[in-house]
């Protein structure tokens, strides 16, 4: 005889709050207690400027995505060599910088695709100490799926880890400046591949509407919520 699933629970009344549970751990990784301005950097190859590699490292916390770059000491600097919080997913392709230093860092691990199809299997090369925070998909996911006309936990559409990394940064501190950089779909909302700023370019997944992410994005520069730097 097959068990039962579990029936979902109707309510959600009384349990934490999953950003106000997170804030106070986030901001010990913030340079000063107060975090009143943040950096959230994608992977976009960018050009080199010391102006926006300092406004970056600048920041009093710093969010980097999936297979991050850093600047190194004999480049021109272009985005910085900060990243105190890295928000990624079990398919993340590392790069030389996503380790480095990970003992001192917050790292969060999407799972949007726990709702469809991926299993829970941690890749063999991680760290067997790396700790992170599993971001859960009714507050974060769910949420930023339907504000950009998406239904993540029945059609198996969701937003890339740039946008949700942006996502993430904006509701955990809600009164503290955003300086964005790095997010091709800004621009270029209707292309079909990425590049990065390290490593192979890659096919935009079909689970993403980057068109959709986009519009959410121009719409905060818009409305002031974000300062975006080319």
């Amino acid at each position: 005889m097959k068990a039962e699933l579990a029936p979902r629970r109707a309510s959600l009344e009384g349990e934490p709050d999953f950003y106000g549970v997170l804030r106070p751990l986030a901001s010990t990784y913030a340079a000063r207690r107060s975090v009143e301005r943040i950096a959230v950097v994608g992977n976009q190859p960018l050009e080199a400027s010391a102006t926006r590699a300092e406004v970056i490292d600048s920041a009093d916390l710093v969010f980097r995505v999936n297979g991050f770059r850093l600047d190194e000491p004999d480049e021109a600097p272009a985005v910085g060599t900060k990243a105190d919080v890295v928000v990624f997913n079990r398919g993340v392709r590392p790069t030389p910088w996503f380790f480095s230093g990970y003992r001192e860092r917050l790292y969060l691990l999407i799972e949007p695709g726990r709702m469809q199809w991926e299993w829970e299997v941690y890749p063999h090369f991680w760290p067997r100490d790396l700790g992170f925070v599993t971001v859960p998909n009714r507050d974060v996911i769910i949420p930023l799926g339907r504000e950009i006309g998406l239904d993540p936990e029945h059609d198996g559409e969701w937003a890339t880890t740039g946008t949700t990394m942006m996502w993430i940064a904006a509701h955990l501190f809600p009164n503290a400046a955003l300086d964005v950089a790095g997010l091709s779909f800004v621009d270029d909302p209707e292309q079909t591949s990425w590049e990065h700023a390290y490593g192979d370019a890659c096919p935009v997944g079909p689970e993403h509407r980057i068109a959709n992410e986009g519009r959410l994005a121009r719409r905060w520069i818009d409305s002031g919520r974000i300062r975006f730097h080319r």
